[in-house]
């Protein structure tokens, strides 16, 4: 995934972002997000690392597992929060 715009146009990252967005100090895993999302733990996976790629998310890897934290980037949480007002708008 190049940027934050792609990760706009897909459904499976918007539902992520929302869930990290609403419970900002949360940090889950894989398994844990797919239930919040109710999606397949591969897919969310791959979702989850492209939003680390685009600095949305961050990694919190050890030997046995990775959980998935939401940005600190005031900059970034502006963006997503003015994004999903809008789209919860339009709904």
């Amino acid at each position: 995934m190049q940027n934050i715009d792609e990760a706009l146009q897909s459904d499976l990252h918007v539902k992520i972002m929302r869930f990290f967005h609403e419970n900002p100090s949360s940090i889950d895993t894989p398994r844990g997000v797919a239930t919040w999302v109710k999606s397949d733990r591969a897919k969310v996976k791959r979702a989850l690392e492209d939003l680390v790629g685009l600095q949305i998310l961050v990694a919190h890897r050890s030997t046995s597992t990775t959980g998935y934290g939401y940005t600190i980037d005031a900059k970034t949480i502006a963006r997503i929060d003015k994004f999903l007002r809008a789209k919860k708008a339009s709904s």
